[in-house]
C-alpha cells in the first residue's frame, strides 16, 4: 500500500479522537495509582528548587486549609503520571494521526515516540534544573533578604504545575513540526519564510508562560527559537522524502 488512507468523515475523526483521548486518560490513571505511592518522595523532589529560598526552619511550604495537603499529594501524582507516561499518550496521538500518513510513513511509529518522549522529557527536565533555580534565584533574592518567604503549598504546585507542562509541550514543536511536514501541510520554504514572525511569537509565549523576570523568559526563548530551526531541518527531511 502506498497511498493514503481513505478519507475520514468528520463523526469519525471526533470518534477516533474521543477513543485516543480515552486511552490516554487511562493510561494516566493508571500511572497515578502508581505514582501514589510514592506521592511523598514526588513531593520532595517538587519542592527542591524552591526550598533553599523557604523561611521555615524544615525548608517546607506552608497549608492554611485541612485539605491543601491532601489535594496536594493528589497534584503531584498526576504530574508525575503525565511525565511517567507520555509514551503511552504520545502513542495514542500517533494512533490519531497516522490515517493521514503513507504507508511507507507509518513505520516511524516507534522513532515518533521516542523522538517525542524524549523531547517532552527534554522540556520539563530544562525547566527544573535550568529555569527554575534561575529565575527562583531571581525572584527570591529581589530588593534584598529583610522580607520573609511564607508561600502556600496551593500557590506553588499551581505555578510549578502549569510551567512543567508548558516546557514539556513547547519542547514538542520539532515533532509537531515534522508531523504536519509529512502530511503536506507545511513545507521548509513556509518555514523559513515566517522565521521573523516565528521569533515575535515565540517571544510572547515565553514571556507569558515563564516567571516574571527577562532571565526566564531568555532561558525559554533561546531553546524554543533552536527547535524551530531545527524543526525546518526535519520538515526538509521528511517533507522531501512524501513529494518523491
Amino acid at each position: 500500500m502506498t497511498e493514503v488512507d481513505e478519507g475520514q468523515t468528520l463523526v469519525e475523526h471526533l470518534t477516533e479522537l474521543r477513543t485516543r483521548l480515552i486511552w490516554s486518560i487511562l493510561f494516566i490513571l493508571g500511572g497515578f495509582f502508581v505514582c501514589w505511592g510514592f506521592s511523598e518522595e514526588i513531593f520532595n523532589v517538587i519542592r527542591g528548587p524552591i526550598s533553599p529560598y523557604l523561611s521555615t526552619d524544615s525548608k517546607g511550604l506552608i497549608f492554611t486549609a485541612p485539605m491543601d495537603k491532601f489535594m496536594a499529594h493528589l497534584k503531584v501524582s498526576f504530574l508525575a503520571s503525565i511525565i511517567l507516561t507520555c509514551p503511552l499518550w504520545l502513542g495514542q496521538v500517533w494512533l490519531f494521526v497516522a490515517p493521514g500518513l503513507y504507508a511507507n510513513e507509518k513505520k516511524y511509529v516507534v522513532a515518533f515516540i521516542a523522538f517525542g518522549s524524549a523531547l517532552f522529557l527534554s522540556g520539563v527536565s530544562f525547566v527544573y534544573f535550568v529555569v527554575y533555580p534561575a529565575a527562583f534565584a531571581f525572584l527570591m533574592n529581589f530588593g534584598g533578604t529583610t522580607d520573609v518567604a511564607m508561600i502556600s503549598i496551593s500557590e506553588y504546585l499551581s505555578f510549578f504545575t502549569t510551567t512543567t507542562l508548558v516546557f514539556g509541550a513547547a519542547f514538542e514543536m520539532p515533532l509537531i513540526l515534522t508531523i504536519l511536514g509529512m502530511m503536506g501541510i507545511i513545507d521548509h520554504h513556509f518555514l523559513s519564510k515566517m522565521r521573523r514572525y516565528a521569533l515575535v511569537l515565540l517571544a510572547a509565549l515565553s514571556a507569558m508562560v515563564t516567571p516574571p523576570d527577562v532571565v526566564s523568559m531568555i532561558l525559554m526563548l533561546i531553546p524554543m527559537f533552536a527547535l524551530y530551526e531545527s524543526s525546518v531541518v526535519l520538515v526538509r527531511i521528511f517533507g522531501a522524502k512524501r513529494s518523491e
